[in-house]
């Protein structure tokens, strides 16, 4: 799909000192690259990331594919400029905001799993590329801030970290291909979660499972399947952070 397998780690579009408006001149006008990256993010949220191509990208601004590349090298810097701006849609505390590293915490893990759900694209991305965009290092630099508060030594701030938000990003993934699903099929979260369980009683395997799992679920609460993912997130993310108090404790 990509040349990013044949890539080394220096190869990024944050690091090839390009201006982002071409080299030459004669290049299309009426294009730059915030333009191709806005349409990069509409085009992989309708069509996903298998589909995305240089081809429906031109499309989708009505240029020739060839005009592309005054802006860009390869559909990888697209990529890494399309992972970019969805981490500059994350609402971050400021610098000078003091209030309990707890909830600040909690409302950047709150942030992060939303914008995984809205983009479904973006985990797989963030993984393949150095992502070390500007809106991406804002997001880290936040997060570190609001760790580094909690009085943890230096050098467990980034376990903690990893702790809190690669669970973030493996809830708010699944999270995302479970919706996406559910797309497909036409039904509301809802309506597939009931269809889901009365075939799961319906095979003897799985009934067994069910039932036994049956008094746990039904403690878990919840009336919708958001408000039973709702309950989850939040309370493993309080798990979490009741880790971190604990491990802050013991000195």
């Amino acid at each position: 799909m990509t040349k990013a397998a044949g890539r080394s780690a220096r190869d990024s579009v944050w690091l090839s000192g390009k201006s982002g408006r071409g080299g030459r001149g004669g290049q299309p006008s009426g294009l730059d690259r915030e333009r191709i990256t806005e349409a990069s993010v509409r085009l992989l949220d309708a069509d996903g990331l298998a589909r995305f191509s240089m081809r429906r990208l031109a499309g989708e601004l009505n240029v020739t594919a060839m005009s592309l590349y005054w802006y860009v090298d390869t559909k990888d810097d697209l990529l890494e400029l399309a992972l970019d701006a969805a981490f500059g849609e994350l609402r971050l505390p400021d610098e000078e905001d003091t209030a309990d590293w707890r909830e600040q915490l909690r409302a950047l893990a709150a942030e992060y799993r939303a914008l995984l759900v809205r983009h479904p694209w973006l985990s797989p991305l963030a993984g393949r590329y150095l992502n070390i965009g500007p809106h991406a290092l804002v997001f880290s630099r936040t997060v570190q801030r609001v760790v580094g508060r909690a009085g943890l030594p230096e050098k467990r701030v980034m376990s903690a970290i990893s702790a809190v938000f690669q669970f973030v990003y493996g809830y708010g993934t699944i999270e995302a291909h479970f919706l996406s699903r559910i797309t497909d099929s036409g039904l509301t979260p809802d309506e597939y979660h009931a269809q889901a369980m009365r075939s799961v009683r319906q095979d003897p395997g799985a009934a067994a499972y069910l039932q036994e799992s049956e008094r746990i679920m039904d403690a878990r609460g919840g009336d919708t399947v958001a408000e039973m993912m709702d309950r989850d997130f939040t309370f493993a993310l309080d798990l979490l952070v009741a880790g971190i108090e604990a491990m802050v404790a013991r000195g």
